[in-house]
């Protein structure tokens, strides 16, 4: 047996048929599988990924073994693991697995060790948990790696932050900047997802509750949607004037935290920020109030200042519920200890969207393997022909066909002499 660490091998037939499921919702990452059969574009090239342990992902680390990449697997959210997948990539795919839900924060650690142990030439990262360990504490292992792929928001922030400060020694793709990740993921994923672990969560009806959304970019937007559809009074919150003028126009109510602090039902924050809802928010809260986070890391809530606020120690209600009950009385619920609630109290995005993002995993890394060696440490936006690609192959699998330009339009838009 493969060296690894998941919960329990004999869930791996309850797994299989969990990543079966998936898969037959993800026509695009298929089309790409069968090619990489065929044409094995990573053959050899030994690949860490970090990543959120679903079926979905069980799919994409599938597609990658078929084109021949060496692949080990560490979980890139305490919470967010399914044991099960995880069992069954083990035990059926031979693919080595370091992940347990609800593992501690030293586990999570020296699984992301086992991962690097691996002493990987790509790393696909979420988070960038995985590249910051590497650069910082193996820096010896920097050098045998020639690109990774980074599949988040806050991931990709991190990475940008290391380029500024002349850290980031290898190059690395932001697939979360493609139009067919941030537009479908982020905003149609995160969007229903994160309504699927809250409600999961806590079975409230969303209906006639104050929702209030603290971010306006694509998760926002999405979550504010999904919400509003459900029949929610929807705030935003925001500190970027553009957003926060979107956001009124898209037709929600937009004020400071504050504010809304006082009148909300249910907090989510989607920002990739820290302490985004803070002690002095929580001061003025309603009793009852639940407090969720579907950025990728548990600092969008100040838990600290919430456990400070306490009377006692927090009672553990619902499974994901943890209910801090403040010395002036008021009971407030924290949902999965603050980690990103559609994968903790849920099963993250539905398999039809990830089929795009990890269409474009797939994909990237075979492109950053082709162009390795060419490209200075930095981080790279997919090429667009990859990406219209990703969404014309999405398009066809769902019996869709769209129009083309003729001759006479594409000699138009390429010319400057026609005028009015």
């Amino acid at each position: 047996m493969i060296d690894h660490d998941v919960k329990d091998l004999n869930l791996a037939t309850a797994g299989r048929y969990k990543i079966e499921w998936a898969e037959s919702q993800m026509p695009v990452l298929q089309l790409i599988r069968e090619r990489f059969t065929k044409d094995r574009p990573l053959d050899g090239v030994r690949v860490s990924a970090c990543l959120h342990v679903t079926s979905e992902t069980a799919a994409l680390m599938r597609t990658l073994q078929a084109g021949g990449a060496d692949i080990v697997l560490c979980a890139s959210n305490p919470l967010s693991t399914q044991d099960e997948v995880a069992a069954s990539l083990v035990a059926n795919d031979e693919i080595p697995v370091y992940a347990v839900k609800g593992e501690d924060n030293k586990t999570y650690y020296q699984h992301l060790n086992a991962a690097l142990d691996h002493r990987p030439q790509m790393t696909m990262d979420d988070g960038c948990d995985l590249v910051s360990l590497l650069h910082k504490e193996r820096p010896n292992q920097v050098a045998e790696v020639v690109a990774g792929t980074e599949e988040t928001t806050t991931g990709v922030i991190r990475l940008r932050a290391m380029v500024k400060d002349g850290a980031l020694k290898y190059p690395v793709l932001a697939v979360n900047d493609s139009m067919t990740k941030h537009f479908f993921d982020n905003r149609y994923g995160t969007g229903q997802s994160t309504i699927d672990g809250i409600v999961r969560a806590t079975n409230i009806l969303l209906a006639g509750r104050t929702v209030v959304v603290c971010g306006y970019g694509w998760c926002g937007r999405g979550l504010a949607s999904r919400a509003k559809g459900m029949g929610a009074h929807v705030i935003v919150t925001e500190v970027d004037p553009l957003k926060a003028i979107e956001a009124l126009m898209d037709g929600y109510q937009v004020m400071p935290l504050m504010d809304a602090a006082r009148v909300g039902d249910v907090f989510v924050t989607v920002t990739g920020n820290k302490n985004v809802i803070d002690a002095h928010h929580m001061a003025v809260m309603k009793d009852g109030a639940i407090l969720s986070n579907s950025g990728h890391f548990n600092a969008e809530i100040n838990i600290p200042a919430l456990e400070a606020m306490s009377a006692s120690e927090p009672r553990q209600v619902r499974p994901f519920v943890q209910q801090y009950t403040v010395r002036d009385g008021r009971r407030l619920n924290l949902l999965g200890e603050g980690r990103l609630i559609n994968l903790a109290a849920a099963e993250g995005h539905p398999a039809a969207v990830m089929d795009m993002s990890f269409a474009n995993q797939a994909l990237g890394a075979e492109f950053m393997r082709q162009n390795a060696g060419r490209l200075a440490p930095d981080v790279y936006t997919i090429p667009e022909e990859i990406d219209r690609e990703i969404a014309r192959l999405k398009l066809h699998s769902l019996g869709v066909t769209i129009d083309t330009l003729t001759d006479e339009q594409r000699e138009y838009l390429a010319s400057w002499q026609e005028g009015t």
